[in-house]
């Protein structure tokens, strides 16, 4: 998809539909966590049943309507809660062998290194900036992008139950957790699961001319000016013109036949490569397996 901003054709980096992201390997977890997560939330119907029979209870007795109706909701709703943490939750439960522990083991110490990084961004759209006007009107940059800051926590989806809490990442309206098995892939009230097998990686420096405040672990590499003239120089038309610095930063991408296209770029250099080592040694291991998890048990 495409859009105008600033001047610049901005081109949006992201993933196909979650549904597409379907690996075979993992087809039946796929199917219940979707199904539970599509059942009618019970914590709603009887936290209204409850409130309408508050409501006539109150009525009948001739006063406090409106305080006894609110009274019958709260215990319609935790009763609720309470059967939907078994209707719409599934339970993952891993028994992983000592190479599958100590390979995920690196995967989330190499997540740790990513997490302590001072500043980290989801990049939702990039775009090339072609003429000299915008050049200007962006301190020089080539390349005008839309990105915010983003999460990065251990962390389970609430459909889901297990004996680990893996890495997670917000990039945009998706979340990736990183299983030991699969990353399961959220997209709203859907779940879809890419396999380490097919998961792609790339990590390269980035620079950025930085116009908000600098990260603290970020690497400053030049200067550049708020409106610079053809030769990078000043323009001295503006009396408030102003150095910026261009960090170094490094960006990873996430990508994979089924769809998966997710850009992150992080605060410090050299964090990246740790962690899709860890990946990489994932994937090996599950092909080692001829394609099957193994360890994964769900109910």
């Amino acid at each position: 998809m495409e859009y105008v901003s600033g001047g610049v054709v901005m081109r949006e980096i992201e993933s196909a539909d979650v549904i597409e992201m379907r690996d075979e390997t993992f087809a039946n977890v796929l199917d219940e966590i979707n199904a539970r997560q599509s059942q009618t939330r019970m914590s709603l119907i009887l936290a209204v049943l409850f409130g309408i029979a508050g409501l006539i209870a109150g009525a009948m007795l001739g006063g406090g309507v409106a305080l006894i109706g609110i009274a019958a909701f709260l215990p319609g709703m935790l009763i609720g809660n309470w059967l939907d943490s078994y209707r719409r939750v599934s339970v993952l439960y891993y028994d992983l062998e000592q190479d599958a522990e100590a390979a995920y083991g690196r995967l989330v110490a190499a997540f740790d290194t990513l997490t302590r990084c001072a500043a980290s961004w989801h990049v939702a759209a990039g775009g090339k900036i072609e003429d000299l006007t915008t050049w200007k009107r962006n301190a020089g940059a080539t390349m005008l992008v839309d990105k915010k800051s983003t999460t990065l926590q251990a962390s389970l989806p609430t459909v889901v139950r297990s004996n680990v809490t893996p890495p997670s990442i917000h990039v945009g309206r998706q979340i990736l957790y990183f299983m030991p098995d699969m990353i399961l892939v959220k997209d709203g009230n859907q779940y879809g699961a890419v396999g380490y097998g097919d998961l792609r990686t790339q990590f390269a420096p980035s620079n950025f001319i930085e116009t908000g405040k600098v990260p603290s672990d970020a690497e400053i590499v030049s200067y550049t000016w708020a409106h610079p003239n053809k030769n990078g120089g000043p323009d001295k038309r503006f009396r408030d013109n102003r150095q910026i610095p261009v960090c170094r930063y490094e960006a990873l991408r996430f990508s994979s036949p089924s769809g998966l296209n997710e850009l992150v770029e992080f605060s410090k250099t050299n964090v990246s490569q740790p962690f899709c080592q860890a990946l990489l040694a994932l994937a090996q291991m599950h092909r080692n397996a001829g394609g099957q998890s193994g360890l994964l048990k769900a109910r």
